[in-house]
């Protein structure tokens, strides 16, 4: 008796593949990872899950859909921790810090979260423990967002100078030097530093 065919994107057993929103992300931040972001195509994802690529659309209705999701994927990497009870000034400091790191171990995506910010509210949840440490000093929430948000752009306009791949660019960054690493991570720490100061000193008046 003949044997039916195994459909497309049937697993071992000739069970399909188990797909969820979660699953699909995290191959699309593998496939950035390795590949770039003009490899993030719906039809290599799908090859790299073993399903077709219409299946995907049940998920994520559109590519964008799905770089929107990897870029709230690889933010929350930076708040995923609780801000401990320190002053905003701290916990201000340490939100950009992290958020550097989690650029520096995707290089591949620091043009795409320059380019697609955060969806709003997505943002807005994780960044609750941050916005809290503001509020318990009496910052009023826009000058709050203003600061959050001005040390983001100055981490993501670092990190693009750092991995060298300017958006539209899929160009692996260069091997890293200790002594350049370095020089970039006093840089870094300097000037983050002094734009912490700042809204300090501003709001403090």
């Amino acid at each position: 008796m003949k044997q039916p065919a195994r459909g497309r994107g049937a697993g071992r057993g000739g069970r399909p593949a188990v797909l969820s929103p979660e699953r699909i992300v995290a191959a699309a931040v593998e496939i950035l990872d390795a590949e770039g972001l003009d490899a993030l195509t719906m039809r290599h994802l799908g090859t790299r899950l073993g399903v077709a690529a219409m299946s995907l659309y049940r998920h994520v209705p559109n590519r964008d859909a799905l770089l929107s999701a990897v870029v709230g994927h690889l933010f929350a990497e930076t708040v995923v921790d609780p801000v401990p009870a320190v002053p905003w000034t701290e916990a201000l400091t340490g939100f950009g810090a992290a958020y550097r790191r989690t650029l520096l171990a995707h290089p591949h995506a620091v043009p795409l979260l320059a380019t697609h910010p955060v969806d709003v509210d997505t943002g807005l949840t994780l960044l609750a423990g941050l916005l809290d440490r503001f509020a318990a000093s009496g910052v009023a929430r826009p000058d709050a967002l203003t600061a959050i948000q001005s040390v983001g752009v100055y981490v993501l306009g670092h990190a693009l100078a750092q991995v060298g791949t300017p958006p539209g660019t899929d160009a692996p960054a260069p091997v890293a030097d200790p002594a350049v690493t370095a020089f970039y991570d006093e840089w870094f720490d300097s000037g983050l530093r002094a734009m912490v100061s700042g809204f300090e000193r501003r709001l403090a008046e």
